[in-house]
């Protein structure tokens, strides 16, 4: 069966249109229930939500679906998706639910999932999900309608968690950090972390109005953290996105180091501690130079599809414990189950302080490739795949890069577009060579 509802990340969109709307989602919570009564008898789910507007409602309707279904629920209000995950795990609870859009713009929203181990659901269980979504409801009687009650301490066990991440022996103190919180589920979370670790805070994007998440703050607009770095001469600027599961970092000189710089940072600061790193995942977008730096270190590199779950999958498939996306959605899986940009955080700033060095220090010997994508507009119809022209192309850039760069052409999921992506130690080399791959397929 084809998933219909279910994306890589749950079910996302604009509320007040299918199927973000409150009749679809109670309805999606009461067949999630009824899956969870097929091996439960008295199920409990943890529910929180970014600080959007619409959560509210679909909030009630969630509460209400499951409740119908004989399920009770615990509301954790305003909680990073990673805490979520967390609660989930240490509450004992049957499922926990996220109602975010993560980095998407406030009218956005959606549904996400994690198993009682605070993991992501796998396929076949979203798939029997949206099967009894085409059956009719089984409404539970008055004696067997499932309770809820709030957990008033949620933010307060996961302030702890988070901090349990880092090093007894290490602290933040002597250290200004920019945090910013994208004005969603961390705003109120991220600050009192690096705080009650002992670093001076100063707060952006942590004042939530229900409309400004993600709004030109946060980890998708890194642009406010330098600037607010900048200002106030900080030794690191720390960017969340709306959902708390995506980072980016600033140094005290305002470099932005992205996803890919940070797992590698990561994976370095555990082989210098003298632990051992058998190999680290990224994803066909992850920098090519990455992929270099590790190899030469002795650590073999995977590339999964875009998208933190398959990376999660290849992890697990492997036993490793370290991956993540340029994005800045990072693994560790020996600190948590799920990606988490306040543990990612951490683990870095870990690493400054332990060795005493910058984040540019760390990072000494990895410079990332020139990276030039390009969006090309398909026609109804037009295969891309056939085109001899763009195959032989292709086959002559990589012949001529070599071992200095690579080249990736792959279909956008969402619009008719063809993203062709080359990397070459060279930026001009990495350009013409992008230009050419376009030129093959307007010409088909």
């Amino acid at each position: 069966m084809t998933r219909k509802y279910f994306g890589t990340d749950g079910i996302r969109g604009t509320v007040g249109q299918a199927p973000i709307t409150p009749d679809f989602v109670l309805k999606l919570a009461h067949s999630v229930g009824r899956v969870l009564k097929q091996t439960e008898e008295r199920p409990t789910v943890v529910i929180g939500k970014d600080t959007r507007i619409s959560g509210y409602m679909l909030e009630s309707a969630l509460e209400s679906g499951f409740n119908s279904a004989g399920v009770d629920v615990v509301l954790l209000g305003p909680l990073p998706t990673p805490g979520v995950a967390y609660l989930t795990r240490a509450l004992r609870a049957s499922l926990g639910v996220v109602i975010s859009a993560s980095h998407n713009p406030y009218p956005d929203n959606g549904i996400k999932f994690f198993n009682k181990q605070g993991a992501k659901l796998d396929d076949a269980w979203e798939t029997a999900v949206e099967a009894l979504l085409e059956e009719p409801p089984q409404w539970v009687d008055s004696h067997a309608v499932g309770r809820a009650r709030r957990l008033d301490d949620a933010a307060g066990r996961y302030i702890e968690f988070c901090k349990s991440t880092f090093a007894n022996d290490l602290t933040l103190k002597n250290l200004r950090i920019v945090v910013d919180g994208a004005n969603g589920a961390a705003y109120h979370i991220a600050p009192m972390v690096f705080h009650e670790l002992g670093a001076e805070v100063i707060s952006i994007g942590c004042s939530p109005d229900g409309f400004n998440i993600n709004d030109d703050v946060g980890a998708t607009h890194p642009k406010a953290l330098i600037q607010a770095v900048k200002a106030n001469r900080a030794d690191f600027g720390v960017a969340l996105d709306g959902d708390a599961d995506r980072l980016q970092l600033v140094d005290s000189k305002a470099r932005l180091f992205n996803g890919d710089e940070v797992l590698y940072l990561m994976a370095v600061e555990r082989l210098a501690r003298g632990e051992k790193v058998p190999g680290v995942v990224g994803t066909l977008m992850t920098n090519m130079a990455v992929e270099l730096a590790l190899k030469a270190k002795g650590v073999q590199f995977v590339r999964a599809k875009v998208g933190d779950r398959y990376v999660l999958e290849e992890l697990e498939k492997n036993g490793w414990l370290l991956g993540g996306e340029g994005s800045g959605h990072l693994l560790a899986l020996d600190k948590h189950t799920t990606g988490d940009g306040l543990i990612s955080a951490l683990q870095v700033l870990q690493a400054c302080v332990r060795s005493g060095k910058t984040l540019a220090e760390l990072m000494h010997g990895l410079v990332l490739f020139p990276q030039v994508l390009l969006n090309v507009r398909l026609q109804p119809g037009q295969d891309w795949k056939s085109n001899t022209r763009l195959a032989e192309e292709t086959q002559a850039i990589e012949a001529q890069l070599g071992d200095t760069g690579r080249v990736l052409i792959r279909a956008s999921g969402t619009e008719p577009l063809l993203r062709v992506m080359v990397e070459a130690q060279d930026a001009y080399v990495a350009q013409t060579c992008a230009d050419r791959l376009v030129q093959a397929v307007n010409a088909s």
